[in-house]
């Protein structure tokens, strides 16, 4: 923690006592002063958040807990007058997660940080306790063939031991330049020895389709050992397994360290494991959509989008949990300021963003009379910041409607905003780019950081208490002006498609995405 003199935190004081009055300033707009009025003075983002992060939790496709938000959404819609529904657009390996409990019981007793992956497979009711090994520095796939069956009856580590546990702000604020650049020397060589060393066996590290865990499994190990650490203190991305029988668990960096030193000194640690889990077989994937009938033109749309999935190392509480409740706070506020929209205003809460926007891909292929007359998509999916970046995603025209919509947000919500112009269409990240190549206007409200990508981005600490609500609260006020805006527009959006830079590569001239099919049965191979 900083130290904070009196002077700046006098200057705090009244920069928060500038931004309430900023807040409550009136526009020209009735209806944006009401947008404004609504959410400071009777927000329900913490509420909100309280229910889905806290009570149900993490929102796994094809888990129990995402069919569970999935109709509390729907109810909260309806309990705000916004007809909703739940659109099953396919179906998913179904899991459901259970207890996770994993101990170091030698050399010296110890609980472990750690967690199964997501549709890892469960030892049951049992506790498996066994020596722990680490994937060996071999010479070749034939001499990995050769190790192979000392395997059988252990738990394989299968990550590399990280020369520091402590974060690069770290490193920066508190080491001299020949530290630093020290670390960064031991970093690069010990991630390339160890890229080189899985190479070796002859199998594959991916997160998702890695074919080394199943091939130790199939030798007999009994478990498989993994951390994937975020570049943070006590963080690690917790995606899923890739084993068929036996588990595999993510153990936090800290505990991971120690025991790979104890089996370089030649200890040989045993960890007992007990992972519950179930499969379920086949669950529905689905997208809540909700939606406010324009008045005049309500066969054109305007789209407020976020992904409702998560994995579930955390509770997903800024992917996509915040974006997630933007939307659906944006959607409260407009329906009870601006009930009778000129265009019709949906909100598409997508299932399976994660396993590859599977759910908003399902929406542009099954809506084409929604997606062919789209005035704006607007998305956002990448924390709690507030937003910072709106880029015009290729469209030519885009500067001429974005920014007049963006004039009339409060200028302490607008002037934090970069815009780019046309900027260049997105090919995936989010939501938004099924629709930009569907030709559609689709926009992403970026936001600033946070550390997400290092703290919250598909990690074990991904929870409630990492939210910033009042950076959220500047983003549904930001949104619903930009919905209400672009609905009453009298002008529809130009879908006029700017000339793309050629290839830098080979000096081809760049093509515009090209929409991408959903998965539709997903998780079963």
């Amino acid at each position: 923690m900083k130290l904070v003199t009196k002077p700046i935190a006098l200057c705090g004081l009244l920069a928060a006592a500038l931004w309430t009055g900023a807040a409550h300033a009136q526009s020209k707009d009735p209806v944006i002063d009401q947008i404004v009025k609504e959410e400071n003075d009777n927000s329900q983002l913490q509420q909100m958040a309280h229910e889905l992060f806290d009570g149900i939790g993490p929102r796994l496709v094809g888990s129990p807990q995402m069919q569970k938000a999935g109709d509390w959404a729907v109810t909260k819609y309806t309990s705000w007058g916004i007809d909703a529904r739940i659109e099953k657009w396919g179906d998913w390996r179904g899991w459901e997660r259970g207890v996770s409990h994993i101990d170091m019981v030698s050399p010296r007793v110890k609980t472990l940080e750690g967690t199964q992956l997501a549709w890892s497979p469960s030892t049951g009711k049992k506790t498996v306790t066994a020596e722990v090994i680490i994937l060996p520095d071999v010479a070749d796939s034939n001499a990995f063939k050769v190790w192979l069956p000392a395997v059988k009856g252990k738990f394989v580590m299968i990550s590399m031991n990280q020369p520091t546990g402590r974060s690069d702000e770290n490193w920066r604020d508190y080491g001299t330049k020949e530290e630093i650049d020290k670390i960064k020397e031991e970093r690069t060589k010990a991630t390339a020895a160890w890229r080189e060393r899985i190479r070796k066996t002859g199998y594959t590290m991916g997160v998702t389709t890695g074919t080394l865990p199943h091939a130790l499994e199939e030798a007999g190990a009994v478990g498989i050992v993994t951390c994937t650490w975020s570049a943070g203190f006590g963080v690690d991305k917790i995606f899923g397994a890739n084993t068929k029988k036996v588990p595999t668990v993510d153990i936090g960096l800290e505990d991971y360290t120690l025991l790979f030193r104890l089996i370089e000194s030649g200890e040989k640690p045993q960890i007992a494991v007990h992972t519950e889990s179930k499969e379920l077989g086949p669950m529905p994937t689905f997208n809540v959509v909700g939606e406010i009938k324009g008045t005049e033109k309500p066969n054109e749309y305007v789209i407020l989008s976020a992904h409702f999935d998560s994995w579930d190392g955390g509770t997903g509480a800024t992917d996509n949990g915040t974006g997630t409740l933007t939307m659906m706070e944006a959607m409260r506020i407009l329906k009870k300021v601006y009930p009778n929209p000129k265009r019709t205003i949906i909100v598409g809460d997508w299932g399976s963003e994660e396993e590859g926007l599977n759910g908003s891909r399902a929406f542009v292929e099954d809506h084409p009379e929604i997606v062919q007359h789209i005035q704006a998509v607007f998305n956002q999916d990448n924390g709690t910041g507030r937003v910072v970046n709106l880029s015009g995603q290729g469209f030519l025209n885009s500067y001429e409607y974005l920014t007049r919509w963006l004039s009339h947000a409060p200028s302490y919500i607008r002037d934090s905003v970069k815009t780019t112009f046309p900027g260049a269409p997105g090919r995936g990240g989010s939501d938004f780019a099924s629709f930009v190549a569907a030709g559609a206007p689709g926009f992403s409200l970026g936001s600033l950081s946070w550390d997400y990508g290092v703290y919250t981005w598909h990690t074990n600490r991904d929870t409630y208490d990492k939210i910033v609500f009042d950076e959220v609260k500047k983003n549904a006020i930001l949104t619903a002006i930009m919905a209400y805006e672009a609905s009453e527009d009298p002008q529809t959006t130009s879908r006029e498609k700017s000339v793309l830079p050629p290839d830098r590569r080979t000096g081809e001239p760049t093509k515009w995405p090209e929409p991408v099919k959903a998965n539709r049965h997903g998780g079963f191979d």
